[in-house]
């Protein structure tokens, strides 16, 4: 079994023009690092003309499907009947995007089923990442 889930999704990005823009996007969802999920734009549709990732909480994403989530620099809420809006916030500036809630919807089922929300902790190699730490502390 894979353990990594990846999808394509397809991001509106709101400005200040009347016609948003549509961006294409990647979730992205991996079982050695069970708590988050990542958000990845291509380098032709930011302004540094380099690819973005950001990186978040999936319990973030999933909580922002029902209500306003987040106080950093990942904030999520939902949009109308069938729309979530993620905005990502930096020095920068701030991008805000819509994306399609049921997207997010089958994107979250599938990170639910290679692991169940709340069993992230399983996944954890805790003794491995404890040895690591003890032998670069010698």
């Amino acid at each position: 079994m894979s353990t990594v889930i990846e999808q394509p999704v397809e991001a509106r990005l709101v400005a200040a023009a009347p016609r948003m823009p549509s961006i294409p996007a990647t979730l992205r969802y991996d079982r050695h690092d069970p708590f988050a999920v990542r958000m990845t734009f291509p380098a032709p549709a930011t302004l540094e003309g380099v690819e973005v990732c950001w990186s978040f909480a999936r319990e973030l994403l999933s909580a922002g499907l029902h209500g306003p989530e987040g106080r950093g620099d990942v904030r999520v809420r939902p949009y109308g009947y069938d729309r979530t809006v993620l905005e990502f916030h930096a020095p920068e500036g701030t991008a805000v995007v819509h994306v399609r809630t049921g997207e997010i919807r089958r994107f979250l089922q599938a990170t639910n089923e290679l692991v169940p929300e709340g069993l992230e902790h399983l996944q954890l190699d805790l003794d491995h990442g404890l040895a690591e730490l003890m032998r670069d502390a010698c």
